[in-house]
Formats: structure tokens, sequence, C-alpha cells
């Protein structure tokens, strides 16, 4: 039997995926060159497919790249000269501030402990930062930044760029791009698909920044999957180099399938689905919410300290053929992370709440 799976990434396979890949491979495109027209139509289908999922204005270019973790590179490389500012509270913000350090970039960071969130009031943005680092949704601890807060937050910051890592939350979080100029997110969360492509979103500010950098001789905007190139390529739906051909396939036909139900509906669904799952953990004797204040709580990624050894919550559920996973880094055995992605139906989610009360007995 198939097991169900809640982990926040790789997670479990959106319904149709079965179904695209298996068309994918009827019609060879593991096959096809990046340079054919074949490709240029997947390219600018997903691209479309995008936009109309998650609000992406023609303003904005939307690249492909290995991984989510590759656009901290990029971002810092194209757009930072000198100094980037990180809102870090949990590992994977972090890990933005640190790519920061290890580029020799001047990496200014406010800090919050595990679990706490941020408010647009509360951040104060070094005066000479180019850049503001925002992860929207922390998969380490299951925070969220609200989107208001994240659109104030650079209104208020105007002549500075604002980079959001979207990874866990995408295509849920309703950010208005006239706003915002770059954000990232992977495949193998929300979007239901397997590991293996990031999809990287940028203005012409970012672009225009990049190109200013490349003109010194003392900086370097990579020599890999820069801004330049990216753009120039995407002008005619191209890569610089060979991608991830059926990745980026597997994606346009799964946000097409988003888009035939709906982004509002999906949103939704999502958040009904978050409130059973809230209202369970509250209540529960064995389980208590990992984030205090209700509206930084993830409503794509669920996280919840146990009072047993998440191991012995994980192969409970297990016998069920239902998969969830341990806390992160230093929480792996005093938490539990449930992801609340479209993949999975409200139903799935009232089963496995009826697996983790059996822990209350």
């Amino acid at each position: 039997m198939k097991q169900v799976y809640f982990t926040a990434g790789p997670a479990e396979m959106y319904p149709t995926f079965e179904q695209h890949l298996r068309t994918a491979v009827e019609n060879q495109l593991g096959s096809i060159s990046h340079r054919s027209q074949k490709f240029r139509d997947i390219y600018k289908f997903t691209v479309e497919q995008l936009r109309t999922l998650m609000n992406i204005p023609e303003s904005h270019a939307i690249f492909f790249t290995g991984s989510a973790s590759e656009v901290w590179e990029r971002i810092l490389l194209n757009c930072v000269e000198h100094e980037s500012f990180h809102l870090v509270n949990g590992s994977f913000s972090k890990k933005f501030y640190e790519y920061g350090v290890s580029l020799r970039k001047f990496a200014h960071k406010q800090e919050k402990p595990f679990g706490e969130g941020f408010d647009y009031g509360e951040v104060e943005v070094p005066e000479y930062a180019e850049v503001i680092c925002v992860t929207q949704n922390e998969t380490s601890s299951g925070v969220q930044m609200r989107e208001p807060d994240i659109h104030k937050l650079k209104r208020s910051n105007s002549k500075k760029l604002i980079a959001v890592d979207m990874v866990s939350s995408a295509p849920y979080p309703e950010l208005d791009f006239g706003v915002i100029d770059t954000a990232f997110f992977s495949v193998q969360k929300a979007f239901g698909l397997p590991a293996g492509l990031g999809v990287w979103i940028a203005n012409d500010k970012c672009l225009t920044k990049s190109e200013r950098l490349n003109k010194y001789d003392d900086i370097t905007i990579g020599a890999h999957h820069n801004l330049p190139s990216l753009w120039k390529n995407f002008k005619t739906y191209e890569t610089p180099a060979t991608p991830n051909v059926l990745g980026i396939y597997l994606l346009g036909k799964i946000a097409e399938d988003l888009n035939a139900i709906g982004a509002d509906v999906v949103r939704k669904q999502t958040e009904e689905k978050y409130k059973v799952l809230t209202k369970y953990v509250e209540t529960s004797n064995v389980f208590s919410p990992a984030v205090a204040e209700e509206r930084h709580r993830s409503r794509t990624v669920v996280v919840a300290n146990t009072s047993k050894l998440s191991a012995e919550v994980i192969a409970e559920v297990k016998k069920a053929n239902m998969v969830v996973g341990s806390g992160y880094g230093p929480f792996k055995d005093s938490q539990i992370r449930i992801a609340n992605f479209p993949a999975v139906s409200l139903e799935q989610v009232e089963l496995l709440i009826e697996e983790l009360k059996k822990l209350e007995n």
C-alpha cells in the first residue's frame, strides 16, 4: 500500500504527477534539445501558467535553476555590491545569511529565536544594505512572515531590493510582485514534484543592478547562471545551459492543474486544513504549537512540540502508511513537522489526526 507523505520536502507527489510523467515519457521529452522549438514551447507554457497562478507580471522574468539554495548565491552575487541584510529565525534563513558571509559580502542580520516571527514594525534595516532578504516561510521552524508585512518593508525601503524565500509556501502566499523585486522556490514541496528544480523570479531592477556590477573588475556576478545570461536567454525561452527539461514540463502541467482549481480555492483549502491541524495540536495532551503567535504560524508547514520522542510519533503513524517529518536540527527529537501542501487532501489530514490521537491513550 502506498504511503502518504506529510513531509516538508521532498513531499507527497501531486495526484496528477504520474499521469503527466507518463505523457512526458511517451513524448520522449527527456531526449529533446533545449535549443528546440519544442523546449521553447514548454518553457513558455510553464511561465504562462506560473504567471497566472501567482499573479507574476511581465516585468518579472522566470528562470530555472538546479535548486532554490542555488538562488541564494545568485541573488547575492548579482544584486549585492557590498551589503546584504537578512531576517533570521530558523535554519534556512540562517543559511541565506551564511551564504552572504561566505561570499565575502558585508552581511547583516536581525535574528530571533527559533520559532519566533517578524512583524514589519520591529525590523530595522541597515542604512547601506542593498538587498533585504526575507524568508516568507521558514521550513525548519514553521514560521511565516505575513505578506502585508513584507510589502510594507519594501515600500518603506523603496530604494533597496527585496528578496523573498517562498520555498515551502509557493504558490500559497499572495505576494504583490509589483512590490517584490525577486522571489524563489523549489518544486519538491508545495508543487508536489520530485526535487531537482529551482524557480527564480526577478524584475528588471535586479537585472540593472547585475549589469552594473558586471562592469567592475573586482566583482564577479558568477560564471554560471548569472542574471544577464539568464535574462538574455529568457527572451527567447531558452536557457544558457541544458536545464531540467522534464522538471520544467511537469511544473507547467501541475501549475495548469492548480489554475484549473483556482489560486483562491487552493488557498482556501490550505487554510481549512491548517485550521483542522492547528485545532488538534492546540487541544492535544501530547502535542502543542511550536510557534506561539498565531499570526506567525506557517500555513503550509505545521510544526508541533511533542512530549514523546518524534521517532515514536513517526513510527506510530507509519503503521497506517503515513509519514510525518521530525523536527529540524536541535529540535529533531522534540518536534514534528507536518506539511500542508495541495497534494494532501482534507480527508487525509483528518485520517492523520486520528492516528496521532492514538498516541494519547
